[in-house]
């Protein structure tokens, strides 16, 4: 425990530094943009006098770094209300005076949901295969994943969600199983069946591709394992095979694939944001969608802040789970 809290009190301490930088690269990245904020938010009709005192006041003609600390000082100075719980986080506003936060309150839930799904089902996938695989090693068994586990890495998540619409979806000459369109997402208490209908094309759509590549990673891990000379001095014991792999092998051989696993998060989320747009989901690909359309650079920035924030802190679970899982890790 001692070494668990040791690694969390590290990785808290570094934290700011790490969400400061995302927000600054973000922040520098989007000021290249061509978009000018006073027109957009104007009208083209606006004439010189008021497109500069609306830069003016919005502090638009301010150094870079000024107004990213302006930003940033925003940021770490978040509206508490009267429910303690409910804290508002000011990513500015919208050339339409839209509140950001709030946008990204209801739709950032939804992709956390897509990708935590997708990650369900490619763990699921790639831990029993890859077991498999490893336990099946060059015979027939780990041949078939193999070929299966190369299918599924070498399909984009895109393409396979219009597949799963024209084999499992509701339009002509499809199977109508599941909605190919989502017209009003519904969360899980408000109706679990009709939430689990709904997600379940964009959550295999996303979770197959990754677990085609954890699938080798878990193999590997696997087999390395299984051919130390302690799984053979406790065989050769006379402790069953599975006893040794269940109680031994799985716990050492998870090292790897966790450390690729927290990669993959953020290829999961990028992923939920094209699926969202596939399915017509009112996620956060909705609003960068609505962003670029309407070349909103506020919207696109407040979104890119808050997945890039959300990736860090994944990587920081994945860490603290190394010594979970191998309490003999001293140091991540």
């Amino acid at each position: 425990m001692s070494t668990f809290l040791r690694l969390l009190g590290r990785r808290l301490l570094v934290l700011p530094l790490m969400v400061v930088g995302v927000t600054f690269l973000v922040f520098f990245v989007m000021s290249f943009s061509t978009a000018d904020p006073a027109r957009l938010a104007l009208g083209e009709s606006a004439d010189a006098a008021a497109l500069e005192a609306y830069r003016e006041t919005h502090g638009l003609n301010r150094p870079l770094l000024v107004r990213f600390g302006d930003y940033l000082w925003r940021l770490v100075t978040p509206e508490v209300s009267f429910n303690p719980f409910h804290v508002k986080i000011n990513l500015g506003e919208s050339f339409t005076g839209t509140d950001i936060y709030s946008m990204v309150e209801t739709a950032f839930p939804i992709t956390l949901q897509l990708t935590f799904l997708g990650l369900l089902i490619a763990v699921v996938l790639a831990g029993v295969l890859g077991v498999v695989a490893a336990l099946y090693r060059d015979r027939w068994p780990d041949q078939v994943i193999r070929v299966f586990s190369i299918a599924c890495l070498a399909t984009p998540s895109f393409w396979l969600a219009l597949l799963l619409i024209q084999w499992l979806g509701n339009i002509p000459g499809g199977a109508s199983v599941f909605p190919a369109v989502i017209t009003e997402w519904v969360g899980l208490f408000e109706d679990p069946a009709r939430y689990i209908d709904q997600v379940t094309l964009p959550a295999i759509a996303l979770g197959v591709p990754v677990a085609g590549s954890l699938t080798r990673v878990v193999r590997t891990a696997m087999v390395e394992e299984l051919d130390r000379d302690y799984v053979r001095t406790a065989i050769g014991a006379g402790i069953p095979k599975h006893v040794v792999v269940a109680r031994n092998v799985l716990r050492n051989a998870l090292i790897t694939p966790i450390t690729v696993l927290g990669l993959r998060v953020g290829y999961l989320m990028g992923g939920a944001v094209v699926i969202e747009m596939i399915f017509n989901i009112k996620g956060m690909g909705d609003l960068i969608f609505q962003g670029i359309t309407r070349n909103d650079v506020n919207i696109v920035q407040g979104v890119t802040i808050t997945v890039a924030v959300a990736f860090i802190f994944i990587n920081i679970v994945v860490d603290l789970l190394y010594v979970l899982v191998n309490p003999r890790i001293r140091s991540v």
